[in-house]
């Protein structure tokens, strides 16, 4: 019984090998700019784990932290930092999220800058919450 169950599933497995559509990066910064919210933040959330496609995610997750959306912004400040010194163009752009209107946003930004040049940049918690002067 059990050994029919098992052969059951991976055949299963195998069939839908096939099933799920995984999108290139090309077709994930597109998405960056897609009208639909929800595009663009499943978007911003897997570009970063191409680090091998570092030339074309950076400059991207750099653009998407102008989005409207506050999730977005976050997001793409938090996806920088996985990519540390590979992001340091990204740096100026960070610096001026540090006076965004929403504090997630401003958490971020200080997180992934700590990330990308630690020796110049320590992270606060409390900095980032803090309101906006």
């Amino acid at each position: 019984m059990r050994f029919r169950t098992c052969s059951f599933l991976l055949v299963c497995l195998a069939a839908c090998g096939g099933c799920s559509k995984t999108k290139s990066t090309d077709e994930l910064i597109a998405d960056l700019k897609s009208g639909q919210e929800r595009e663009r933040l499943v978007a911003v959330r897997l570009l970063p784990q191409r680090k091998a496609d570092s030339g074309k995610v950076v400059p991207a997750l750099t653009e998407a932290l102008k989005d409207k959306e506050g999730d977005i912004r976050w997001s793409a400040a938090i996806g920088l930092g996985y990519f540390a010194d590979q992001a340091k163009e990204a740096v100026p752009a960070l610096e001026a999220l540090q006076k965004d209107r929403d504090a997630r946003v401003r958490e971020g930004a200080g997180l992934a800058l700590s990330r990308i040049d630690p020796a110049n940049y320590r992270y606060s918690y409390k900095k980032a919450r803090s309101p906006i002067k």
